[in-house]
């Protein structure tokens, strides 16, 4: 039998891609000039792309705007700077960076907001922009150009940032559920529990803390005197599913590793949502790291490599 899994992540695309119609693309842009006063957006198109280009536009009923910024749309509506962002098909990345200049508007897009300082930039910013727009449309030729070919545009630029969001959250969910493990192995020992760490007192009467970080993911600390830590456990979580991408995954995690040692943590730990992973090329990957442990092992609360991490998470924390 095929075991073809579920389309999760096409689902979670469709909703996150209603949202993104409805705030940057062409519904979202065709909603604001609603709004506006015709004639004026006409004009200021005027003052923005070449009379050639618009012409060109107009032969086949294309409005201006559909291809080229209009600072009158941008100022009612500023979320509509990723709409030109996504039609021309740069990144957040490579397009809100400080060689481009256009890094102080990233906020349009964002949260909808320009601030007084930079509206009067807006035109200017357009201005920039419109030789992208007369790019395009030459790329593409007038001939082939129309309005379900220039969303068809956006939503291409769409896919890998839509995926790369994904993959952030697949990522959160599996740091997640190895904090949620760990709890279950030190919770008789625990004093407080909130939902970025744990606090537990051991043995020896000293606090242990299991808190979230960003490099690495997980850190488990002893406190020694006040506001002294023995650095203990730096436990990097992999939570990606794809094989073929588990070099790079590896690598980051030595380079996560490389500055706790630097740190200085006792044991480091890798753990990969790969199950047929190959640990001599994860050791030869990752040197510094310690140990390697899968999630589903993790997460399965029983076999030899599940009882190898509650154990040793058990001894050096002493609790």
């Amino acid at each position: 039998m095929f075991r073809i899994p579920a389309p999760e992540l096409q689902i979670e695309f469709s909703l996150a891609l209603a949202e993104i119609r409805r705030r940057y693309l062409q519904e979202a842009l065709q909603e604001t000039v609603g709004t506006l006063p015709i004639a004026e957006v006409d004009s200021e198109l005027a003052t923005v792309a070449q009379a050639d280009a618009l012409q060109k536009l107009a032969r086949h009923s294309i409005r201006g705007e559909l291809l080229f910024p209009v600072p009158l749309i941008l100022a009612a509506n500023p979320y509509l700077l990723g709409y030109y962002r996504l039609l021309y098909g740069f990144s957040q990345k490579q397009f809100y960076t400080a060689a481009t200049g256009v890094g102080a508007f990233k906020s349009m897009e964002e949260r909808g907001v320009v601030s007084k300082a930079r509206l009067s930039d807006i035109a200017e910013l357009c201005r920039s922009m419109a030789p992208a727009g007369a790019a395009l449309l030459d790329g593409l030729g007038a001939k082939r150009v129309s309005v379900a070919l220039l969303d068809d545009l956006t939503l291409l630029t769409i896919g890998p940032q839509l995926r790369g969001g994904a993959n952030v959250k697949k990522g959160a969910r599996g740091i997640v559920k190895v904090f949620e493990a760990i709890h279950e192995i030190v919770k008789q020992s625990a004093i407080s529990v909130d939902d970025a760490r744990i606090v537990a007192r051991n043995a020896a009467q000293r606090l242990v803390y299991v808190e979230f970080a960003p490099d690495p993911d997980i850190i488990i600390r002893e406190e020694i005197a006040p506001s002294q830590f023995a650095e203990k456990i730096a436990i990097e979580v992999k939570a990606g599913e794809d094989f073929s991408n588990i070099h790079n995954r590896l690598g980051e995690a030595e380079k996560s590793h490389q500055k706790a040692r630097q740190r200085g943590y006792v044991e480091c730990w890798t753990i990969v949502n790969v199950d047929r992973i190959d640990m001599e090329m994860a050791r030869r990957e990752s040197p510094t790291t310690n140990r390697f442990y899968r999630i589903s092992d993790i997460m399965s609360g029983t076999g030899a490599e599940f009882l190898d991490f509650r154990n040793r998470i058990l001894s050096l924390i002493g609790v």
